[in-house]
């Protein structure tokens, strides 16, 4: 852990916070480019880490390092007027940004490309960074009412990192794990390649996916392609196991429900004239409802197992539970989204028609504290179209770096 004097607070709690923000982008956008070219993978995020910690440093900002397996850290700033505090409630409004990048090899031409072969940020993570650290930034000159946390978080991408990070505290204050008083309402964002800049956009309830992965290996018994009836062909079995596995949308799961079941991988044989002993599939499984979510599981290993044995061969299945769905809080959202109209303007705020069936972990912090999550605007204006999430010319807009931070600091400050 590491604790500095706070930075006196020089500027008043009316002073015009697009002016403060102002002042900190031209370091802003630097940082962001001194971290794209330092991606690194879940859990690894060394370099990362570092940069952030000399920042929280350089700001004075009271932080805990060595969390989330070792590069998370928890930095917080502590109310100047407590008394005056907006909400009422005592506990810190806690602000999230995840650290981790991509095994992509980055194609974007940029002169602050990754460094670090077959490795990018091409999922904004990045500019994530970028704006929490620049809400510390800013808060840290200003009148608090509230005390707010900070966490930076390793692992989004598949490594469950927010899990881990509420598991060792970083929620719960001093003496528990975490720094200052406990964190009792999160915020978070994803930056959004399909809205347009300077605009953000959420919803109540479900937002985003629960995401379950699985590895399939169908058994058969080998034999030459010329005499398929000396064996048990898996090849066939997983063709037809495949295709029945889209009947759990179809035929299990009401037509206004959601659901996505995608089989991303086969791997298996060696010759054309082989039939191979062993087939593997590998894939996800997306749902929004927990009833659906283990209704999907039962039906698969149904499907999968007893097709499998019709044709004369084994499975295997192998499920890997990944996160919840992301539900928001409603709370924390119409207060999230009440003070967005108030700071950005009503026509820049966003309601979600419809959730998304991609998944993120910041899920666990809404099982710990009410949560709210919301996408942030990355396409330029007057561009009908913008590098999407994991795609390898995907770069972070640094023109969205000053509505993400004014996004997190009104939160802060009147949430």
């Amino acid at each position: 852990m590491t604790t500095h004097r706070p930075i006196e607070v020089q500027v008043p709690p009316q002073a015009d916070l697009s002016q403060c923000i102002a002042r900190e982008l031209p370091m802003l956008v630097a940082l962001r480019r001194e971290l794209h070219t330092i991606p690194e993978i879940a859990y690894g995020e060394h370099k990362t880490s570092k940069a952030l910690q000399r920042e929280l440093s350089r700001l004075g900002i009271a932080h805990k390092a060595g969390m989330g397996k070792g590069t998370g850290i928890v930095a917080h700033l502590p109310a100047t007027t407590p008394h005056a505090n907006t909400a009422g409630k005592a506990g810190a409004i806690g602000l999230r940004a995840d650290m981790d990048a991509l095994p992509i090899d980055e194609r974007t031409g940029v002169p602050y490309a990754s460094t670090h072969p077959g490795c990018m940020h091409a999922c904004g993570h990045d500019g994530h960074m970028t704006m929490l650290l620049g809400a510390a930034a800013v808060l840290s000159k200003l009148s608090r009412p509230n005390a707010v946390t900070f966490v930076f978080q390793p692992a989004e991408e598949g490594g469950g990192g927010a899990d881990v990070m509420c598991k060792e505290g970083a929620l719960a204050g001093d003496g528990k794990g975490g720094l200052g008083v406990p964190v009792r309402a999160m915020f978070g964002l994803h930056g959004w390649p399909t809205i347009e800049v300077g605009r953000v956009a959420t919803k109540a309830g479900p937002l985003l996916a629960a995401t379950d992965d699985f590895h399939v290996t169908i058994k058969g018994v080998q034999s030459h392609g010329a005499y398929p009836h000396y064996g048990n062909d898996p090849i066939v079995a997983s063709a037809q196991i495949i295709t029945a596995l889209q009947t759990i949308a179809s035929r299990n799961v009401g037509p206004l429900d959601s659901i996505v079941v995608t089989v991303g991988a086969i791997h298996g044989g060696t010759a054309d004239n082989i039939i191979p002993e062993s087939i593997e599939f590998i894939g996800t499984v997306r749902t929004l409802k927990d009833s659906t979510r283990a209704l999907a599981k039962q039906r698969f290993f149904a499907i999968v197992e007893q097709t499998a044995k019709a044709m004369g061969c084994e499975a295997t299945i192998k499920w890997m539970p990944g996160y919840p769905v992301t539900h928001n809080h409603p709370e924390a959202t119409a207060t999230f989204v009440r003070l967005a109209r108030e700071a950005l303007g009503p026509a820049q705020v966003e309601e979600v028609e419809t959730p998304t069936m991609g998944g993120e972990d910041f899920s666990y912090y809404g099982h710990h504290v009410p949560a709210c999550f919301f996408m942030l605007g990355l396409r330029p204006k007057g561009r009908a179209t913008f590098p999407t999430l994991h795609q390898p010319d995907f770069d972070f807009n640094d023109d969205a770096i000053e509505t993400g931070v004014r996004a997190f600091c009104e939160v802060a400050l009147r949430g």
